[in-house]
């Protein structure tokens, strides 16, 4: 049978998956099916926070505009492990060639975790901020802060409005 045979009956079975942004999405298991679940949120200040709803820790950072509007990085301020902080606390700070930035905590929570390779490549939240340029990691105390925050489709509005 030719290819030319088998097109037409291809192109009628043609499915169309909405598309997801790959580091925005966890997988979650529900009553034996496996799903993807948006477990993103941002701030108008340009943090996001990711949580792992399996522990409870949301993983934390500035997002790809933060950076872009920063520059170059070459020094990040972070928090320290075990500090108790709450949503909206001043936790540390990113100095660029153009600028400085605080970094604020977008949910409450104890500090469990820094990433420790941005004191030696500060420049990973220029090649990656919202993946191996991630900040610190925090237990949420209040997982419900979350709803206070944007979605990406929210943040995405938000400063395609400040432009």
């Amino acid at each position: 049978m030719s290819a030319n045979l088998l097109r037409p009956v291809f192109r009628s079975c043609r499915v169309s998956i909405p598309a997801y942004s790959l580091n925005s999405l966890s997988r979650v298991s529900s009553t034996g099916f496996t799903r993807f679940v948006s477990t993103k949120r941002y701030t108008k200040e340009h943090e996001w926070v990711s949580l792992d709803p399996k522990t409870n820790v949301g993983t934390i950072g500035i997002t790809d505009y933060a950076q872009n509007s920063l520059g170059d990085v070459v020094f990040v301020e972070l928090p320290e492990v075990s500090a108790t902080v709450s949503s909206g606390d001043l936790i540390g700070a990113v100095e660029s060639v153009k600028a400085a930035s605080d970094i604020f905590a977008p949910v409450s929570g104890t500090v469990t975790e820094v990433n420790t390779k941005l004191a030696d490549q500060a420049g990973l939240l220029n090649k990656s901020p919202e993946d191996e340029g991630w900040l610190a990691k925090i237990q949420l105390s209040s997982p419900q802060e979350l709803d206070n925050l944007l979605s990406e489709e929210s943040y995405k509005a938000h400063i395609e409005g400040e432009h």
